[in-house]
């Protein structure tokens, strides 16, 4: 063996205390790694559990499985991104805002698979067998606005009506936008599936909101003093792709199998879907002063 080599893991291992021979001698011992242990391939391929007979309901699983793990990616940048304390240098936060939006445009193409990948009549009876589960109640979707922006900006213009001059974090929780999808205001019913969330989630987002108070992703960038056009640029795409494109190829995903003949169904959590899903409804944005008198568009 190479001496150079065996002389900086001596010097790896008594930086941290330890005795290097023992990690060499267990070396001796140590199994080959192999793909389908390091990735997990058996337990991940077992955990597709269909509820009903139908061959497409294991698409469906899949292909939300596929997006979770999406997302995860995405808060792993996220959580980089919000570390981050040498603002002399963009190079490392531009990379990781395009590695945002390569992932949000894994999120928009890969819908097709919801589109066109599924036989109308089969999806609208094993979707019945998933009330009141929701795709809506992905506390991962959430965690990542929530480091992504302030979380005043998660409130829509109807909601900001009914805050105070300086709400609570209690207070703007009850108003955030995504409550519209279980919460009747007028008769003040909340929905079984937006209730089974909160009980699960809301203390874990009230935590996280705390925790990156000003150092969100937004906040992050505004502490680069004069930050270039290329940042710019990619920040406010990472924003319109994630809070437009993406929003409304799932509307137009729900439209195809929720609306036919003039009829519309409800949502499997009994959301007002379109109100919910449709950008122009809650013209949600990340980064709203990047737009100034610009649109984030297109909203219709």
């Amino acid at each position: 063996m190479n001496n150079e080599l065996l002389k900086q893991l001596e010097d790896k291992f008594k930086a941290l205390g330890e005795n290097p021979d023992n990690y060499l001698k267990g070396l001796l011992y140590s199994k080959p790694v192999n793909y389908w242990d390091y990735i997990e391939v058996d337990t991940l391929l077992s955990l597709q559990k269909p509820k009903t007979h139908f061959e497409d309901e294991t698409v469906f699983i899949v292909y939300h499985q596929i997006t979770e793990l999406t997302l995860k990616l995405m808060i792993h940048e996220i959580k980089q991104l919000i570390k981050i304390k040498d603002f002399d240098s963009e190079r490392v936060f531009i990379e990781k805002i395009r590695r945002l939006i390569r992932y949000t445009d894994m999120l928009i193409t890969s819908f097709e698979v919801m589109t066109e990948g599924l036989d109308y009549e089969d999806y609208n009876k094993f979707r019945m067998s998933l009330t009141p589960a929701s795709g809506f109640q992905s506390a991962q979707f959430r965690y990542l606005e929530l480091m992504s922006t302030p979380v005043l900006n998660l409130v829509n213009e109807e909601g900001h009506k009914r805050l105070s001059d300086e709400p609570s974090v209690d207070e703007v929780f009850e108003n955030i936008y995504w409550r519209d999808a279980g919460y009747n205001r007028e008769s003040g019913k909340t929905s079984h599936t937006l209730m089974a969330f909160e009980k699960k989630y809301l203390q874990s987002f009230k935590d996280l909101t705390a925790k990156v108070k000003g150092n969100t992703l937004w906040e992050q960038f505004q502490k680069f003093e004069s930050p270039s056009d290329n940042l710019i640029f990619r920040m406010k795409d990472f924003d319109h792709q994630y809070n437009v494109k993406w929003p409304k190829i799932h509307l137009k995903t729900a439209s195809k199998y929720l609306e036919k003949k003039g009829e519309t169904k409800e949502g499997t959590g009994s959301s007002p879907w379109k109100k919910y899903l449709h950008p122009k409804h809650q013209q949600r944005s990340f980064f709203p002063e990047l737009w100034k008198d610009l649109e984030i568009l297109d909203w219709v």
